[in-house]
């Protein structure tokens, strides 16, 4: 039973997001949750980058070696100008929004709240984590989130511990990470948002420009050969067109109304083993030891030279 309604709740949630809160719903994370099983694929791409078109840069600090069973915080940087705003679901001009996908390797996941120091409840406040999925702990997804309040999320990772558990080892792993800021161009369902440029599919002239009572805007171009053909322009991307004007195959007809983009990125974390740390100080140890009994016996071969006359 619990199975069923877990299978269930999928779609209900997604009609929800659709019919109440559209126009954050097209950013979130939920899209890639509901038609990938992996949000990586084999060719390394995380597949957020299939609705989200446009690149930006994304950062991502990690500490560079952990121990077994501790808490670690893997921050995800997603950096752009402040105050900048993009067109939202309903046409009008929206502040950006930000998420991050932090995909750990097989044994991470995220640290239990009860494990949280003040500080990273302090840099997580106002943040929810979401795992992919039942089976997939290991991927978190944060967002979408207010963008000028958040070009850094804090993730608090929590490391596994080979002594409890046989399939993981000592050594070094992979992190893959993407962060994203603003919304995409190309609905899951392959349709252009109305965050995209959208252009002419043949070459003629500009014949009328239609408005509609739904906010959306009808373009009839006349082709070459007498032919016309209408093109629905989404409601809020600004025409850069007029009657009369003639277009190529290609040519724009709004400009590029989006401001964010995605970008990903891998990180290396080392699962260190404490004895490796305990010989490595014994090493340490040894060697200065060895040090000081050679100036000592050194030492001792000048007095013994000078009291020999040598």
């Amino acid at each position: 039973m619990r199975r069923f309604f877990s299978l269930l709740l999928g779609p209900v949630l997604l009609t929800i997001f659709i019919v109440i809160s559209p126009a954050s719903s097209w950013a979130y994370p939920f899209w890639a949750q509901q038609n990938y099983e992996n949000p990586r694929e084999a060719t390394g791409k995380i597949v957020c980058a299939n609705c989200h078109l446009a690149k930006m840069t994304t950062q991502a600090e990690v500490p560079q070696s952990v121990r077994a069973d501790s808490v670690f915080k893997a921050t995800v940087k997603v950096p752009y100008k402040k105050d900048l705003t993009e067109i939202g679901a309903d046409g009008s001009n929206v502040p950006l929004q930000v998420g991050a996908v932090v995909m750990l390797p097989d044994g991470f996941k995220l640290a239990p709240q009860d494990r949280w120091t003040d500080e990273i409840k302090e840099e997580t406040k106002g943040v929810y984590f979401t795992p992919y999925s039942e089976e997939k702990d290991n991927i978190i997804l944060v967002g979408p989130l207010p963008g000028d309040n958040n070009k850094e999320i804090v993730f608090p990772i929590l490391s596994p511990n080979p002594a409890t558990d046989d399939n993981i080892h000592f050594g070094k792993y992979s992190i893959h990470v993407g962060g994203n800021r603003g919304r995409g161009q190309v609905y899951p369902t392959g349709e252009k948002s109305n965050n995209s440029i959208f252009t002419s599919s043949e070459q003629g002239k500009v014949s009328a420009i239609t408005p509609a009572e739904d906010g959306t805007t009808l373009i009839t171009v006349q082709t070459d050969s007498g032919e016309e053909i209408q093109e629905t322009i989404p409601v809020g991307p600004e025409l850069v067109v007029k009657v009369g004007d003639t277009v190529q195959a290609g040519s724009p007809f709004t400009i590029d109304p989006n401001a964010g983009g995605f970008g990903q990125l891998d990180a290396e974390v080392v699962l260190q083993n404490p004895a490796r740390i305990y010989g490595l100080l014994a090493f340490f140890a040894a060697v200065s030891i060895a040090q000081v009994l050679l100036v000592l016996k050194k030492k001792q071969v000048e007095k013994v030279q000078a009291a020999e006359g040598i």
